[in-house]
């Protein structure tokens, strides 16, 4: 960690660009958008769990979808999930994009395309973070899969080591430390959060983390996510951590890099 410059470091948002939407509100636009769409709305749903990329400059949620039962999984699992959803964040706009070639494997599937099992088939050894959508550049979707280390005995220092990236199409897996630029989510906000209440609590000691507190400090809970140079950062306040209610700085944080 390094003190930086905040006006040279960090460029000026344009109006044009911050995102309008938060994940509850870009679901019901996801939902009513597949309702839409009368060759779908009976056989498949959007997973309420929309993941907030950077795509072709543009700050989005996408989401895939998921059949409706285990019936219906078997009437469409030799096409696979025929699209996912893109929400511009900034216009609003819903769009379905429907895929040449459907998605065998993803978090609705069952026995050996669930990406569970097959994540633990290929990789036994591995602790992963909940896995998560998302599309490439090329609007190809993926399963990004970070790989959960503990770094202090073996339940404590928890830390991400590489992400397993799964084509959602064919199902192929590939371990990698040093992450693509089109892949935006390693670190979940609660991580990072959590990593850096350890730092101002314990950065001058032990005992001044409970003795005296000079320095200590904590992030405000709560956080929301900003869009800069193609990457995705969370920012959250700093208060000092006797409560007194007032931010004495904040914090951004890239969750690709840390």
């Amino acid at each position: 960690m390094h003190t930086g410059d905040f006006a040279t470091e960090v460029a000026e948002v344009h109006c044009d660009t911050i995102p309008m939407l938060d994940r509850d509100s870009a679901a019901r636009l996801g939902d009513r958008k597949l309702g839409e769409l009368a060759d779908m709305v009976s056989q498949f749903e959007v997973v309420n769990n929309y993941t907030q990329i950077n795509y072709q400059g543009r700050p989005v949620r996408v989401a895939t979808l998921r059949y409706g039962d285990m019936f219906k999984w078997f009437g469409n699992m030799s096409d696979g999930l025929p699209a996912y959803i893109v929400i511009d964040m900034v216009t609003q706009q819903a769009d379905v994009v429907r895929l040449n070639e459907g998605m065998k494997y993803s978090t609705a599937d069952h026995f050996g395309r669930n990406l569970s099992r097959h994540l633990r088939f290929n990789y036994p050894t591995f602790m992963f973070e909940a896995p998560h959508f998302e599309i490439d550049e090329t609007g190809h979707p993926y399963w990004v899969c970070p790989k959960v280390e503990k770094t202090i005995g073996l339940f404590g220092g928890t830390d991400i080591n590489g992400v397993v990236l799964v084509d959602a199409v064919t199902g192929q897996c590939q371990y990698v430390t040093d992450i693509p630029s089109w892949v935006d989510s390693v670190y979940t906000a609660e991580l990072l959060e959590q990593q850096y209440n350890y730092y101002g609590q314990y950065k001058n000691g032990l005992c001044n983390a409970y003795c005296g507190q000079k320095d200590v400090s904590v992030t405000t809970g709560g956080c929301n996510y900003i869009a800069m140079n193609d990457d995705v950062y969370v920012y959250t306040g700093i208060t000092s951590v006797g409560g007194d209610e007032g931010n004495i700085g904040f914090i951004v944080i890239n969750q690709r890099t840390k």
